[in-house]
């Protein structure tokens, strides 16, 4: 029986160094704090133009801050005194109401169908028309508000372009502001709005790939059928990001309310924004106006937490 001769395996295994681990992770904090410093500028400019005049905005809430007299220059610490008058002021909770149907009547259902309707019908028209609607359409958003704001009240107004052309056929029309105000302020943010949300549809439209298209259209899927199995389901995020900034957008809305109709008559058309307005720089009652700013800031966040995590993608 022949003997083997075995050689020597080195059985020793290297180990880490004790302090390999903590020594990579510094390495990755510094490599990741050197890719942050381009970003340091413009977080920079965050705190200084968006969280500084949060933050003041809301402290201001809770002091009796005015425009005149001794509180403009020494404002007092009340607590929560703003927020409880807030709660029992009727005006209040009109404005929360009117603000929610603007901003649900002119934004959430308006502009999204009417701008959906209008990619879809883009998508599939010739250029020449494409170009011609696609311009009138977006001159209405590329006009500065207060211009905006101006051809509104003309229109609407008692002797403006819209009784004038029901004169023409033998109907007398109202006073379009005074009688029916919000109507009117939903109709004008919907002309002035919906080409935004044309566009942003546009483009997603022009990603959904054809040959899914097609493929639903050999299947014997009529039009309707693509539109709400094939085309809104592949679309759907670019659906909520839109319905979230329209929303955010329309909530903030002013100019053309204050040009319109001023939160008339009475407060028929006062929503949070003219109510803010009105409290803080015609009352001169800057605490109770942040106050109700702080309102439109919690609401504006409560859409985005809603909205964002709509986007996430669902768990099976």
């Amino acid at each position: 029986m022949t003997a083997e001769v075995l050689a020597p395996q080195d059985t020793h295994v290297r180990r880490p160094e004790p302090n390999s681990g903590s020594r990579r992770r510094r390495v990755r904090g510094i490599v990741k704090a050197v890719r942050m410093i381009p970003l340091v500028p413009a977080i920079l400019i965050m705190i200084t133009f968006l969280a500084g005049p949060i933050i003041w905005s809301v402290y201001g809430s809770f002091t009796n801050a005015s425009l005149t007299g001794v509180n403009a220059s020494n404002p007092q610490w009340i607590g929560f005194d703003n927020y409880v008058k807030l709660v029992n002021d009727p005006v209040f909770p009109l404005s929360l109401w009117l603000t929610a149907i603007f901003t649900f009547g002119s934004a959430v259902i308006s502009q999204n169908i009417l701008g959906l309707g209008l990619a879809l019908l883009m998508h599939k028209a010739n250029k020449k028309v494409t170009s011609s609607v696609g311009t009138i359409i977006v001159a209405a958003w590329i006009l500065p508000e207060i211009v905006a704001a101006f051809v509104c009240y003309a229109y609407f107004s008692a002797d403006g372009t819209l009784n004038q052309v029901l004169a023409n056929f033998g109907m007398t029309g109202p006073n379009w502001l005074y009688s029916f105000p919000m109507f009117a302020i939903i109709l004008a943010n919907l002309w002035r709005g919906t080409a935004f949300s044309m566009m942003v549809y546009q483009a997603a439209l022009n990603d959904v790939p054809p040959e899914i298209t097609e493929a639903a259209m050999i299947d014997g899927a009529g039009g309707s059928k693509r539109l709400f199995l094939v085309t809104i389901p592949m679309i759907k995020n670019t659906i909520v990001t839109n319905t979230m900034l329209i929303s955010l957008l329309t909530l903030s809305v002013f100019t053309l309310i204050y040009v319109m109709t001023a939160g008339g008559p009475g407060n028929d058309s006062t929503t949070l924004p003219i109510l803010a307005y009105k409290e803080a720089f015609r009352f001169s009652n800057i605490g109770y106006g942040t106050a109700i700013a702080t309102v439109m800031l919690i609401i504006g966040a409560i859409f985005s937490v809603v909205y964002i995590r709509a986007l996430r993608p669902q768990k099976d």
